[in-house]
């Protein structure tokens, strides 16, 4: 018998060598040259999900949509979620507004151009919508995004919030538009909150310690958001020349956890983050029809950004 809720199964769409942590050995110049393994792990992703009969939200990142366009349309065809992950996986508080905006608009016009239909959500790379880019918040409501998932409320060297909401939340930017937002899931401890929300903490905690976790939040009659990337479950992948730290975020327990994931889909009920999203009011149902040219403009000049 599954436990607890509806909670959100999300997948970042990224291949090994574009991950923050190893981006002291592997530019983004050099990415064309890398062994390319996103496809086939994310195609290993779909049959485990398959097996467990049941649905995720894919932020797809728009660099892996060009080189695998057909592996978007899988995704698709198999009743999953697509999102966006941007186009580049750079730090968006690195990148200037426009850079941000110009980023946005292609890796959304990418995934739209494959799929026939609007793309909605979004994540940012390594969660980097800090206080230091909340200006991002407000570019992602005037490109036409309705919902976000990529504020972690902690802190961290490289990414974090702290003290903004812990649940599902309709968010106000700072220009007034608002979105549906998704925080990554945390535990809250005596003087410390804990991220519990997948990745390298799945990995790094011993699987009954992220049951229990996770288990805990849906106690408290709450959804969690789990997230996975790719690479995390391709142990075989080849190893970089990174310091000690980023080796250690990045290849510990890769040999584990596709045995761990199989046993929490079995633990926990699943769905797309949408499907959750709306169970709880925070998003309205909006059309799959991609939007005309006079509608994108009324997006961009904010006049159908209107409050949930």
């Amino acid at each position: 018998m599954k436990e607890g809720i509806d909670n959100a199964l999300t997948i970042d769409v990224e291949d090994y060598f574009q991950v923050a942590a190893l981006a002291e050995a592997v530019k983004y110049d050099d990415w064309a040259s890398m062994e390319y393994r996103a496809e086939a792990n994310t195609d290993r992703l779909l049959g485990l999900f398959d097996n467990a009969s049941v649905k995720a939200t894919f932020f797809v990142l728009g660099w892996v949509a060009e080189r695998s366009p057909q592996l978007v349309n899988r995704i698709a065809n198999a009743g999953h979620e697509v999102a966006s992950h941007g186009y580049s996986h750079q730090l968006i508080y690195k990148q200037t507004p426009d850079v941000f905006r110009e980023e946005t608009k292609r890796s959304k016009a990418i995934l739209e151009d494959l799929l026939g239909k609007r793309v909605t959500g979004y994540r940012a790379a390594s969660y980097s919508i800090t206080n230091e880019s909340r200006w991002a918040l407000d570019i992602l409501a005037e490109e036409g995004f309705t919902w976000d998932s990529s504020i972690f409320p902690v802190h961290h060297d490289r990414y974090g919030m702290p003290g903004t909401p812990r649940w599902p939340h309709s968010l106000t930017t700072d220009k007034g538009y608002h979105l549906a937002e998704f925080p990554l899931s945390t535990l809250k401890l005596p003087g410390y909150t804990l991220p519990i929300a997948g990745g390298g903490y799945f990995r790094l905690f011993p699987y009954w310690f992220s049951r229990w976790g996770l288990g805990s939040i849906n106690r408290q009659g709450q959804p969690f958001v789990f997230y996975l990337h790719p690479w995390e479950v391709d142990p075989g992948q080849p190893r970089l020349d990174v310091k000690w730290l980023s080796r250690f975020r990045h290849y510990n327990n890769l040999d584990v956890c596709e045995e761990r994931l199989t046993h929490l889909l079995g633990h926990f009920r699943f769905t797309t983050m949408s499907e959750v999203l709306r169970s709880l009011g925070v998003l309205d149902k909006s059309s799959d029809e991609l939007p005309t040219e006079s509608s994108k403009h009324e997006v961009a000049a904010g006049a159908v950004l209107k409050p949930f």
